[in-house]
């Protein structure tokens, strides 16, 4: 008989469905991860409610409450997911059972496998208690689908990464004390930034910063496509730090854990020793990421006699509603282009002055070539998010010839949009789920338990 086949008939073949089983057990059965979800719920139910009565935060733009609810549930996903990964094999050597746990057929890096897919679970169950939250704030069926896909997927990327974050610091890690500090000092050194104030975001480190951070980059991610409505191949580089934290995180999942699986952890330092060239290679990408993203490209003056012309005057709309219209730019024809057609918003009234990306996808378009009429028509959009008075004008320019040269622009006239308060939150909307989904969480905790109670039961009483 070959040494392959005796490795083959000694161990199981699927090891780390065995460990992922009775991880997912304890997890479930034992109640924890339901109690995780009941609190969840309360937060999100609590949040919706104060949308719907809270006078002042009722004014809160849709595609913000939104933003803000799936921001809160990365945080929390994200937070639990970490915690879960720190206490994987730390826990078992705190409890003493770490030794029957490598004494078992299971390979090692099964062991690892099973563990932290059992700590992942937690996040889909999430996703789903959050849907009927997202689906109540959400201003449309669109904006609830995208929102709710483009959650999924990149949290599943950044909360993936955290958790096995956390299952590399406990590998290494001899108590649970060592191990969920060094975790949440790490998530905090992530978080700090992501709560610092637009201005110290500001300039080149701030650019890096933000990129660099893979739980800042999520966020700016989620942000720009779900409120200011970009379109996805514009923020694809947001994503580049969270996909290398992912892939590194699994590396040494697959490389690095398994060998470090042992009574005795070797500690946080051996863990950077041996990960020094995939930190050396992150930061090289996370530079590169930030050398390629597409810089905000400043306007130059021009010189010509350019006319602009809009198809819309005034408007009367409600909070969430889409403004369409088309700009028609007439050129001289002395001019060869290209031609720049850029769309500002101010505010008339005495709110705050208004940031125009937050309210069209579409700041600029070039006009690379004219019709035979030495015309060009260009769409719009714009979406009203804000209660108030605006007026939205359009600025035509054409791009200097040379250095030395310049250009004047020329404006539109005016888009007079008067944009009322419309929030379809409602207490008798939100009271149903804020209540109900709490309780049915509870009554499948108490289902659950009291399953494990009779089958603990009859097991003493057999």
């Amino acid at each position: 008989m070959t040494n392959e086949h005796k490795r083959s008939e000694g161990r199981p073949k699927a090891g780390w469905r065995i460990v992922l089983r009775s991880e997912l057990s304890d997890l479930w059965i034992g109640g924890k991860a339901i109690i995780f979800l009941i609190l969840f719920s309360l937060l999100l139910g609590v949040m919706a409610f104060l949308f719907a009565t809270n006078k002042e935060l009722s004014l809160t733009p849709p595609a913000e409450a939104l933003f803000l609810m799936v921001k809160t549930t990365l945080a929390v996903g994200l937070l639990f997911g970490l915690v879960l990964g720190a206490d994987t094999i730390s826990g078992e050597r705190e409890r003493t059972t770490i030794e029957s746990l490598l004494l078992t057929p299971v390979r090692r890096r099964d062991v690892v496998i099973g563990k932290y897919l059992a700590a992942l679970s937690p996040w889909p169950a999430a996703m789903a208690v959050a849907g009927g939250y997202l689906l109540l704030i959400a201003p449309d069926g669109a904006t609830f689908v995208s929102a709710f896909v483009w959650t999924g997927f990149v949290g599943t990327i950044i909360v993936a990464a955290f958790t096995g974050f956390g299952v590399l610091v406990s590998v290494m890690s001899a108590t649970n004390k060592a191990s969920l500090s060094t975790s949440l000092l790490v998530y905090i050194l992530f978080f700090v930034p992501t709560q610092l104030p637009g201005s110290a975001q500001a300039g080149v480190v701030g650019e890096l910063i933000r990129r660099v951070n893979p739980l800042d980059a999520v966020n700016q991610f989620l942000d720009k496509l779900l409120v200011s409505n970009a379109a996805f191949d514009e923020l694809v580089s947001w994503l580049v730090s969270p996909m290398i934290m992912f892939v590194l995180v699994v590396l040494g999942l697959g490389l690095v854990a398994p060998r470090a699986l042992r009574l005795d952890p070797p500690g946080i330092g051996a863990l950077f020793a041996r990960g020094r060239g995939a930190v050396v290679l992150a930061l090289v990408m996370c530079t590169i990421a930030l050398a390629t993203a597409s810089p905000s490209q400043a306007l130059q003056e021009s010189t010509g006699q350019l006319t602009i012309d809009v198809d819309l005057s005034s408007q009367e709309v409600k909070t969430g509603d889409t403004i369409n219209f088309q700009t028609r730019v007439t050129v001289p024809e002395d001019e060869i282009g290209p031609w720049i057609v850029a769309m500002n918003i101010v505010n008339l009234g005495d709110g705050d002055p208004v940031d125009p990306e937050d309210w069209s996808p579409l700041r600029a378009q070039t006009i690379e070539q004219v019709d035979a009429s030495r015309q060009a028509v260009l769409e719009w959009e714009v979406n009203a998010i804000i209660k108030g008075d605006y007026l939205v004008y359009m600025v035509a320019l054409a791009s200097p010839a040379s250095a030395g040269e310049t250009s004047q622009p020329v404006s539109s006239q005016g888009i007079h949009l008067t944009v009322e308060q419309f929030f379809r939150i409602n207490p008798g909307g939100v009271l149903p789920l804020a209540i109900g989904m709490p309780l049915a969480l509870s009554g499948l905790l108490y289902g659950v338990s009291r399953a494990r109670r009779r089958t603990i039961d009859s097991e003493v009483m057999n």
